[in-house]
């Protein structure tokens, strides 16, 4: 008989509350979103749900535009794998943003493999954030 096929479920995407490592749950999602304003320590990516897929292993990656390391060099792409540990399994896949926030501008693309094919992508445009004083232009002082 034949194994059931997975099912696969992006759960949220976009802008998260800041996630512990060392905390088992899973960071909160504050806003659904692809565009994501680059300033320091702002968490950002997808929740995907995976069914019927116990002990098979996951690769993720995290491909960024290019940022140099401390000496220039362009950074690769983050990537790692994981093992699916339940069969009603959900699993964080983001990043966060730090100093310098210049060159973390642009196009983020992220994605999941189950048995070498791509199950989950997301795309996020890191944008420059918008000046304080032009958040509030709409207001009018009386």
């Amino acid at each position: 008989m034949a194994k059931p096929k997975p099912i696969i479920e992006i759960v949220s995407y976009g802008i998260y509350d800041k996630w512990n490592l060392e905390d088992k749950s899973l960071p909160k999602i504050q806003v659904f979103t692809n565009e994501v304003e680059a300033e320091i320590d702002v968490e950002f990516g997808f929740v995907i749900n995976i069914k019927r897929a116990k002990g098979e292993k996951v690769r993720y990656c995290i491909y960024h535009p290019d940022i140099p390391d401390e000496n220039g060099e362009v950074m690769p792409p983050f990537d790692g794998e994981e093992y699916i540990k339940s069969n009603n399994w959900d699993f964080y896949l983001g990043d966060t943003i730090w100093a310098p926030v210049h060159n973390k501008l642009g196009l983020w693309r992220m994605t999941i493999e189950l048995q070498g094919k791509v199950i989950a992508e997301k795309k996020f445009n890191l944008i420059e954030p918008e000046p304080v004083s032009s958040r509030f232009a709409h207001f009018q002082i009386r």
